[in-house]
């Protein structure tokens, strides 16, 4: 398992999980939204490859439409 910060709430996932998976684990899959990991935003082409570590500090952002 892994320890990590997710949104400002500390949260776990299991070992070698990437950006796409957790994601998809948060129902965030296929929104439009921005991840940023320990202060750098990841880019969308990064999401299947790059991996969550003990201590991560994410923060994730979904784009809502509105007027």
């Amino acid at each position: 398992m892994t320890l990590c910060i997710i949104n400002g709430k500390q949260q776990t996932t299991a070992a070698h999980t990437t950006v796409a998976q957790l994601l998809g684990d948060l129902r965030l899959a296929g929104h439009k939204i921005a991840v940023e990991k320990n202060g750098k935003i990841v880019p969308k082409s990064r999401h299947h490859s790059e991996t969550i570590a003990d201590g991560d500090v994410l923060e994730i952002v979904r784009a809502v439409g509105g007027g």
